[in-house]
């Protein structure tokens, strides 16, 4: 399953009417569908690159629904998920949701309520890549600095000014001063509040000294 710019809707469902009702009714839609029969199926083939969202069976037998729910989140996937529920699988619902599950729709679900969802997480999901790509992005730019220059980076999120990081550096106020100047640089950035927020974007809150 090559990577794909386009949004994918992934529908995991034991039930095979079911796929093929919900498969045709997305790609009569316009989506692209993507269908599996069980939970192991859809991780073996699938590539956390490929955007898109998760049409899920929340009750099948062995690996099911909550269990498929709990594997992605522990692999670091951010990919939406929309639970098909019988009515006696309330309390897993609630369960779902709780672990973050982005809606669950009660079967037999219709095109009025699958698809409004379907849009909103297919954006969810393309909102959350572009953060992270972003965050990614900033990240690249602190691994650009020197050992030194991350140094003075975490004394300045610190709240220290000039002096006190040149004293505690054993350095001259000048020197940090060059210093901050490269970190402005190579951060991309122009006024020291900016240069804070994207080092506590990445992790970096206090100075480790």
């Amino acid at each position: 399953m090559p990577p794909s710019p386009n949004p994918t809707v992934f529908v995991v469902d034991d039930d095979a009417p079911v796929q093929k009702a919900v498969s045709r009714l997305l790609r009569s839609a316009g989506f692209a569908v993507a269908v599996f029969a069980s939970p192991r199926e859809f991780l073996a083939q699938y590539d956390p690159r490929m955007p898109g969202c998760l049409v899920l069976d929340l009750a099948m037998p062995g690996f099911n629904g909550l269990q498929l729910q709990t594997t992605l989140g522990e692999k670091g996937c951010t990919l939406p998920i929309i639970f098909l529920t019988g009515h006696g699988d309330v309390s897993k619902s609630v369960q779902a949701m709780k672990r973050g599950a982005f809606d669950f729709l009660i079967k037999p679900v219709n095109a009025k309520s699958l698809l409004p969802a379907i849009h909103a997480a297919i954006e969810k999901d393309a909102v959350t890549r572009r953060e992270h790509a972003k965050l990614s992005e900033i990240c690249a730019r602190l691994d650009t600095l020197t050992t030194r220059e991350r140094k003075v980076l975490e004394h300045v999120v610190a709240g220290k000014l000039n002096r006190q990081i040149a004293s505690e550096l054993g350095v001259t106020e000048a020197t940090i001063k060059v210093h901050r100047a490269h970190v402005m640089a190579k951060m991309k950035v122009e006024a020291i509040a900016d240069l804070v927020r994207l080092a506590e974007l990445c992790g970096i809150r206090e100075s480790s000294e």
